[in-house]
């Protein structure tokens, strides 16, 4: 008998690590506006839509009047969708792991009813890391779906190469991660995904450099996502160690990207000089400042 599928494109949208997940009004109005130019064409775009966009927020988010106005936009754009709030519903290392691990057991809990009325009947979950700001290639899901259909041993896929843009200047490289990146799904029995304890126990890696370790993985070579740059990023910036080579800006199609335009978004001086520091000097004043020191600092520079 064949197994019946859900799979879900996860958008870890608010409650990701410094600044209590949310990093103001601004920020995020400026990422639903980067969402809405660059990954939802991505979407539109995919070969094959049997998919549930599933966009997490947290419990004091519930009722704000701009990710409502996100929610129905999205849904008028013909997408499943889906959003939970309760908070991050993966790994979030930026706190101590005895935190990170009651923070994600609560945060499948508080998600686990909202994605019941969804799954339908499916008895087998594939969870697809979908960036608020970064997008897949055209046949990523039907990519995805047939891989874990045609391996049942495999138990997570992951891209190991993609490119990057700068949203603004619209250029494009090659991306080269060192280690495994963001870009990956695991696919879970129904009964694992659903049971918060259980789900962590199987999945609750720390990290994603750390999934091969953890679960059997397939991992491909094809250049399947692209990372999104703009300046308002949480840690990833075009001039970054991870850069290759430049690329035609004929491959934007493969994302459905052709026709898109530069992004443009509001920026402070100040903004723009932390901007221009090489990526290496803003890793060490957010060492140096420490989370606390460095929000202040953040908020300056965004004033």
């Amino acid at each position: 008998m064949e197994s019946k599928v859900a799979h879900f494109l996860y958008v870890p949208l608010l409650g990701l690590g410094l600044y209590g997940g949310h990093r103001g009004n601004r920020w995020l109005k400026n990422r639903i506006h980067i969402f809405k130019q660059f990954v939802l064409p991505s979407l539109l775009n995919q070969s094959n839509k049997n998919f549930i966009l599933w966009v997490s927020v947290r419990h004091e988010d519930r009722g704000d009047s701009i990710l409502n106005e996100f929610k129905e936009s999205l849904e008028q754009s013909g997408l499943r969708v889906i959003f939970t709030y309760s908070g991050i519903c993966f790994w979030d290392d930026k706190y101590p792991d005895n935190v990170a691990h009651g923070r994600l057991i609560n945060a499948l809990h508080g998600a686990t009813a909202d994605l019941i009325n969804v799954m339908g009947d499916a008895d087998t979950v594939l969870m697809t890391i979908q960036p608020s700001d970064d997008c897949y290639y055209s046949v990523m899901v039907e990519e995805m779906q047939r891989l874990f259909a045609e391996n049942p041993q495999v138990q997570a896929a992951a891209y190991q190469k993609g490119y990057v843009m700068d949203y603004i200047n619209k250029k494009l490289c090659e991306w080269n991660p060192k280690t495994n990146p963001p870009f990956y799904t695991i696919k879970f029995k129904r009964e694992v995904f659903l049971n918060p304890l259980e789900h962590v126990n199987y999945a609750g890696i720390k990290s994603h450099e750390y999934l091969p370790t953890r679960l059997t993985t397939a991992k491909s070579e094809t250049r399947g996502f692209l990372v999104g740059t703009h300046g308002e990023n949480i840690s990833t910036v075009f001039n970054h160690p991870f850069t290759g080579d430049p690329v035609s800006l004929r491959v934007l199609a493969e994302f459905g990207l052709q026709d898109v335009q530069p992004l443009t978004l509001p920026v402070s001086l100040r903004k723009r000089l932390m901007r221009a520091l090489p990526h290496g000097w803003q890793r060490k004043l957010r060492y140096w400042l420490g989370e606390r020191g460095y929000a202040r600092f953040y908020a300056f520079i965004r004033s």
